[in-house]
């Protein structure tokens, strides 16, 4: 039996050949708008397929990215590919028979994965093995700024090591384990898959990138500023370690390193990568071990689409602990001597309005007193 059986039927290749859909006039305008985000873009999927399905684990599952944000999802439950984003909606609106399309391609991945997984338990001596086995698959093609392809890929794995991979400079596939070999040799002698992949990575994929980035302009060429933080951790051999922390920024792509008195200090840097956040933002972190003397000197410089030019962010001494106490104090002392005076006050007003109700008859005997007429000089 034969691994990976590629294309027995048109509906059961990958889904790369999408002539059912005419590209647009709109491209050469998209390549231009993502070149002038200054970002690099991706479009990738993914797929998994496992011997033994459970409760909320299809046996199949397939879900398309641009970027980090997913934009369709197949499963071997559903049985249909179904949009997952709101612009995708509005993309098939315009395509009337692509969900339906994408959907069949899905039904056909389903179909071959299960049988590959069986001929894999069998290169693996597996066939009586107990647990879960997993085949997956993710293929996916990144631009730069300029919109021209900066890395394709298509690559396997199975139960989460590297299985075989497409090499597009010799157009080729690496076999990154002994049993890949055999599937190697036979799709490089048998078929020329391995240039129907590199065509798809360098052509179709980059195109299909640049409508989808059309349809969701407004959330994936968005520029978003990150929020900014230096922050301070004293050591236990009298150094410290100065934190550059950047949150919600958006697009992913940011260039950050530690300067000394304006020069790079990327090869003393640690840094957390680029993680996303739930909202769709994401967040990093970097930092450097600094002497205390000297981490006067240090600037955190940010390179960022939202920002017009990089910024360069320093530690601040906070106020002093002394100063923090004085003016606790002086406000305490503030909030006493009103409160006083507000009771003060009240005391007053009050006595003088008993003093004007307990003294009525006061008040009428002045009226009806005798007036004393100074006479006439």
């Amino acid at each position: 039996m034969t691994f990976f059986r590629r294309c027995v039927l048109p509906l059961r290749c990958l889904p790369l050949r999408r002539r059912h859909l005419p590209l647009l006039g709109v491209v050469a305008l998209l390549l231009m708008a993502v070149g002038c985000s200054g970002s690099s873009h991706s479009m990738r999927y993914f797929h998994t397929a496992v011997s033994e399905p459970g409760p909320g684990l299809p046996q199949f599952i397939a879900v398309g990215y641009v970027d980090d944000q997913p934009i369709d999802r197949y499963d071997s439950i559903t049985k249909k590919d179904i949009p997952q984003v709101s612009w995708m909606e509005e993309f098939g609106n315009d395509n009337p028979k692509y969900w339906e399309t994408e959907t069949q391609k899905r039904q056909g991945w389903e179909s071959i994965s299960r049988v590959d997984l069986v001929t894999l338990r069998k290169r693996f001596k597996q066939q009586n093995s107990t647990g879960v086995h997993t085949l997956q698959l993710m293929y996916g093609c990144e631009v730069g700024p300029d919109g021209q392809l900066r890395e394709g890929r298509f690559q396997y794995a199975y139960d989460g090591e590297d299985f075989l991979a497409l090499d597009r400079g010799t157009v080729t596939w690496t076999a990154r384990v002994p049993q890949a070999l055999v599937t190697k040799s036979r799709w490089e002698t048998e078929t020329q898959d391995a240039e129907f992949q590199k065509s798809y990575l360098e052509g179709t994929c980059v195109e299909w990138l640049q409508r989808y980035l059309g349809y969701g302009s407004k959330t994936l060429l968005r520029t978003e500023a990150p929020v900014t933080r230096v922050a301070r951790k004293k050591g236990y051999d009298g150094q410290e370690t100065l934190f550059c922390q950047l949150y919600g920024f958006y697009p992913k792509d940011i260039e950050v390193t530690w300067m000394k008195d304006g020069e790079d200090r990327r090869a003393e840097t640690m840094t957390g990568g680029v993680v996303p956040n739930s909202d769709g933002t994401y967040n990093t972190w970097l930092s450097i071990e600094v002497d205390p003397k000297e981490k006067g000197r240090y600037q955190c410089r940010v390179g960022h689409d939202s920002l017009p030019e990089p910024l360069d962010l320093a530690w601040e001494e906070p106020a002093s602990n002394l100063l923090l106490i004085v003016e606790v104090v002086v406000g305490v002392v503030l909030a006493a001597i009103l409160l006083v005076v507000g009771v003060t006050v009240y005391m007053r007003k009050r006595r003088a309005e008993r003093g004007y109700k307990a003294t009525p008859g006061s008040d009428q005997g002045s009226d009806n007193s005798t007036r004393v007429e100074v006479p006439d000089a």
